[in-house]
């Protein structure tokens, strides 16, 4: 496959996750949501759009590489959790804001986090340079989790 296209599918994909997750959460986020007790350091709606946008642009340059890599002792594994972690990552959403379950949405973030963190593991043994990419999506995934303890906490 031309490695453009590749490129174009890698960073389609986890965008495309993104967006229909974010189908199932925006009713929530203008209702549920907003009538929350939301904890000093809530960032404000506007910002998680970009964020996550990014976010997934990053991810799929880490679906491109790890396809790339064939051959790879780790390839199989790195693409494994990075398929957990999306798939961790598209019901976090659906979770805390379809269903307004935050306490399940905190103990499923968690298990995103610790599958993001052994994605960049492995990522990591393919190319260094992307799993680093992949460092502020575990860092915001880490504030998420904050947030979603502190909702919660708020709101039970």
């Amino acid at each position: 496959m031309n490695k453009y296209l590749l490129m174009l599918i890698s960073v389609t994909v986890p965008l495309v996750v993104g967006f229909l997750s974010g189908m199932f959460t925006a009713s929530g986020i203008q209702t549920w949501y907003a009538a929350l007790n939301k904890p000093w350091f809530n960032p404000p709606n506007y910002l998680f759009g970009p964020v996550w946008t990014l976010l997934y642009i990053l991810m799929g340059v880490a679906l491109y590489y790890i396809l790339q890599a064939k051959g790879h002792p780790q390839r199989s594994k790195a693409l494994q959790w990075f398929g957990i972690q999306l798939f961790l990552n598209f019901w976090w959403s659906i979770l805390f804001f379809y269903f307004q379950w935050p306490l399940v949405a905190l103990v499923e973030i968690a298990l995103m986090w610790v599958a993001i963190f052994i994605m960049i593991h492995y990522v990591y043994t393919i190319h260094r340079t992307v799993a680093l990419l992949q460092i502020p999506y575990l860092l915001w995934v880490s504030f998420a989790t904050l947030l979603n303890a502190s909702l919660w906490w708020l709101n039970r």
